[in-house]
C-alpha cells in the first residue's frame, strides 16, 4: 500500500494557489510592460565597474548579434595583447572586423603621449565603423579607460556615437565610466567584485582570463 498522497496537503495545496495567483499578477505586469515597448531603435550600452566580466558580457553580445546575422566592429583600446581566445575565436568569422589598438596596460607603457596616440587612432577606427549604416554592432573594448585618462574628449566620443546610424547598437566596456556617457547610454551594467581569484595569487589562465 502507497503512503503517497493521492492530492496534496491543504498546505501546500494553498501555496501552489498562492503561487500561481503571484504568477498571473505578474505575467499582466510583463505582457503589458512588453506590449507597451514599441520603439526599435540601436542601443548604446555600458558596462563598468570593479568587477570581472565586462568585456566577456560585451563578447556575449556579440556572439548574439553575429548569430542574428549582424556584422560586427570591435576596436579594443588599451589592450594590447593579440592572443586572447576571443579574438582568436572572432577572427575566424566573416561577419566580425576585430582591430586592438592599444599599446598594453597603462602601469606597463607609462607613457601618456604614446597611449593617447593610440587612442585617436583606435577612435579614428570606431569612427569609421560608427559611420557604416552595415555594421550592426559595434563594440568599443576599453574605452572607458581611454575616457577616463583623457585620452580622448568625453563630449566628442558621445556626439560621434550618438551621430551613428539609426539601427546601430555600440557596447563600450572598462571601468570608471565617465558620467556623460552614463546619461547618455540606454542601458548601463555596473559590474561589482565580490572574489578574484588574483587576490589569492592564482594566475590569469587562458580560457578563463584571455
Amino acid at each position: 500500500m502507497s503512503d503517497a498522497h493521492p492530492n496534496p496537503p491543504a498546505s501546500e495545496a494553498a501555496r501552489n494557489a498562492r503561487h500561481k495567483a503571484r504568477m498571473e499578477r505578474k505575467k499582466a505586469v510583463v505582457d503589458a510592460a512588453i506590449a507597451a515597448a514599441t520603439d526599435k531603435r540601436g542601443l548604446l550600452l555600458v558596462n563598468t565597474g570593479n568587477g570581472k566580466g565586462k568585456s566577456s558580457a560585451a563578447f556575449g553580445v556579440l556572439a548574439r548579434a553575429i548569430g542574428h546575422g549582424l556584422k560586427v566592429g570591435v576596436v579594443q583600446f588599451v589592450k594590447g595583447r593579440s592572443d586572447t581566445g576571443e579574438e582568436a575565436f572572432f577572427r575566424r568569422q566573416p561577419e566580425v572586423s576585430w582591430h586592438v589598438m592599444g599599446d598594453g596596460f597603462t602601469w606597463d607603457t607609462q607613457d601618456r603621449s604614446a597611449d593617447t596616440a593610440s587612442a585617436k587612432a583606435g577612435w579614428e577606427q570606431a569612427r569609421r565603423f560608427l559611420d557604416d549604416p552595415e555594421i550592426g554592432l559595434v563594440v568599443l573594448d576599453e574605452l572607458n579607460i581611454a575616457l577616463k585618462y583623457g585620452y580622448l574628449d568625453v563630449a566628442d566620443v558621445i556626439t560621434d556615437i550618438e551621430s551613428r546610424p539609426e539601427m546601430q547598437h555600440v557596447i563600450v566596456t572598462g571601468r570608471g565610466a565617465p558620467d556623460a556617457l552614463i546619461e547618455a547610454a540606454d542601458t548601463v551594467t555596473d559590474m561589482g567584485v565580490v572574489k578574484h581569484a588574483f587576490k589569492a595569487g592564482i594566475a590569469a589562465q587562458a580560457g578563463v582570463e584571455f
